[in-house]
C-alpha cells in the first residue's frame, strides 16, 4: 500500500524571508525559496498525520486543504515546532479528542506551557482538546495506520526525537546521529535531513556535514529541510549528489510501505 509525504514547511525558526532581510534569497521571486516553518504531513487510507505545528500551522493546513487529523507527532518543544498547538482546536471538539505524541520530556512541557488545553471547554470559548501520550524511543507503533519508530537524535546539548514511517526517515534539527539510531537508518527508501547552511551551528548539520551523513546513510533518495536563508534552491541545489535534493514547501512524494 503507498502513503503521501508532504512537506507543509521546509524553512528554519526564522522562515524565509527573514524579517528585515535584503540578502539575495529573502529578496528571491523563486516559490522555492519561500519557507514556512518545519513540518509533514504523512497521508493513507484518508488518515492524517501531522508531525510538528509551527507558528504557521494554520495558513500550512488551509494551503494543503488539511481537515481532519487523526494524530500529530512532536519531534521536540521549539517554538518553530510546537506553537501552532492552539490551531489543533480546529480538528476537535468536546466529545472528539486528538492525540499527540512525543518524547516524555516534550509531554510534560506541553502541560506546562500550554495548561489550559487540559480544562476542558469552557462555555463560550474553544480550546483544543487533546490525549497526550510519550512514545519509548526505538519501539514501533502503529499509530492511525502508519508503522512509527521514534529515534533519539542530537540537537545540539538536546536528545530529541526523529522519526522512522515504514521505511522513511524524519530527521529535522539535529547535528549528531547517535550510533544505537544509525542501526535503524539501513536501507531507506527515504531520508528527510537537517541542513541549516552552510557556516557551521552548534545545533543544527551545515549543508556539506548533511550531504555525508546521507551518504553515510545511504538512502535511495535524500531530502534536506530545516533550509535558512543562506541557501538558494537554485544556486546550492547544483552542489548536491543526483540522488540528493533541497525540499520545498508544498513538495509531496509518493511512497510504497
Amino acid at each position: 500500500m503507498s502513503y503521501r509525504l508532504t512537506f507543509l514547511g521546509s524553512g528554519t525558526s526564522h522562515g524565509v524571508p527573514s524579517i528585515g532581510c535584503k540578502c539575495e534569497t529573502c529578496l528571491s521571486k523563486d516559490p522555492k525559496d519561500k519557507r514556512l516553518r518545519s513540518s509533514i504531513l504523512l497521508e493513507r487510507d484518508d488518515k492524517n498525520i501531522i508531525i510538528d505545528t509551527g507558528p504557521e500551522f494554520r495558513i500550512q493546513c488551509l494551503r494543503a486543504d488539511i481537515n481532519h487529523l487523526e494524530a500529530v507527532l512532536y519531534t521536540h518543544t521549539h517554538a518553530d515546532h510546537l506553537n501552532g498547538i492552539d490551531d489543533l482546536r480546529s480538528f476537535t471538539n468536546k466529545n472528539v479528542s486528538l492525540p499527540l505524541y512525543g518524547d516524555e520530556k516534550t509531554i510534560v512541557e506541553i502541560k506546562q506551557r500550554f495548561s489550559y488545553i487540559q480544562l476542558g471547554t469552557v462555555n463560550g470559548t474553544t480550546i483544543p482538546n487533546l490525549t497526550l501520550n510519550v512514545l519509548k524511543p526505538y519501539q514501533k507503533v502503529d499509530i492511525s495506520g502508519f508503522d512509527i519508530t521514534p529515534l533519539i537524535i542530537d540537537h545540539g546539548w538536546l536528545k530529541i526525537y526523529g522519526y522512522k514511517i515504514f521505511n522513511s526517515a524524519y530527521l529535522t534539527d539535529c547535528n549528531n546521529i547517535p550510533d544505537e539510531t544509525y542501526k535503524y537508518l539501513k536501507n531507506l527508501d527515504l531520508l528527510i535531513l537537517d541542513a541549516l547552511q552552510h557556516h557551521p551551528h552548534k545545533t543544527h548539520y551545515t549543508l556539506e556535514q548533511a550531504i555525508e551523513v546521507a551518504k553515510k546513510i545511504g538512502a535511495k533518495k535524500t531530502y534536506f529541510t530545516h533550509i535558512a536563508h543562506g541557501i538558494k534552491n537554485d544556486r546550492d541545489s547544483k552542489l548536491l549528489p543526483k540522488n540528493m535534493e533541497l525540499s520545498y514547501d508544498t513538495l509531496s512524494i509518493e511512497l510504497e510501505e
